[in-house]
């Protein structure tokens, strides 16, 4: 509560080279404090940072400038909205009740929220517009079908890697050279 609402993700980047994977990150502060306002009062912001009229417009913005920055200091960003239908969410709770083995996964809390289905399908709806860009694209994903969500995620970041067209490094004549005497000694 001491920090922006951006520090929390930002201190666990992973560094050049490095592939960090979010499942919850910033943009929950664009969506659960959005539908929940109480959190963001708990959050100990003025009167005046907490101004609904600007809030969320600003917080895209700075969302957009930190995406923006990490694009242009060499981070791939991919963003990905698996979009649940509100039947398949009500199927998918009902079996974590009626299944033993996904009894776990159950949370009174996931109930509660259901009632907020409105109020989060449209904080989505303008989260993700205001945050996508070329840098830093959503890729909304059907997800009442599980292995075809999983097939269109699993296909996007292996286009994703394509297009940084890594390769292992050459190795010049001189350290082919370098490489020979080393083995020698070896």
């Amino acid at each position: 509560m001491e920090h922006d609402f951006l520090w929390r993700t930002t201190c666990h980047l992973p560094e050049r080279g490095r592939i960090g994977i979010f499942n919850r990150s910033y943009y929950e502060e664009v969506l659960v404090v959005r539908v929940h306002p109480e959190i963001l009062r708990a959050q100990g912001l003025s009167e005046q940072l907490r101004d609904g009229k600007t809030l969320w417009q600003e917080r895209y913005r700075s969302i957009v400038d930190l995406e923006r920055h990490l694009h242009r200091n060499g981070t791939r960003i991919i963003k990905f909205f698996l979009h649940l239908s509100k039947n398949e969410q009500r199927k998918r709770f009902l079996e974590r009740i009626d299944e033993p083995d996904k009894n776990w996964k159950f949370s009174l809390a996931d109930i509660y929220e259901r009632k907020f289905w409105k109020h989060y399908m449209a904080a989505f709806e303008d989260c993700l517009t205001a945050t996508s860009t070329h840098h830093a694209p959503w890729y909304v994903v059907p997800a009442d079908d599980k292995e075809d969500a999983r097939l269109i995620v699993s296909q996007i970041i292996l286009d994703a890697f394509n297009e940084l067209k890594m390769a292992y490094p050459k190795t010049t004549a001189k350290r082919r050279s370098e490489l020979q005497s080393f083995r020698k000694q070896l």
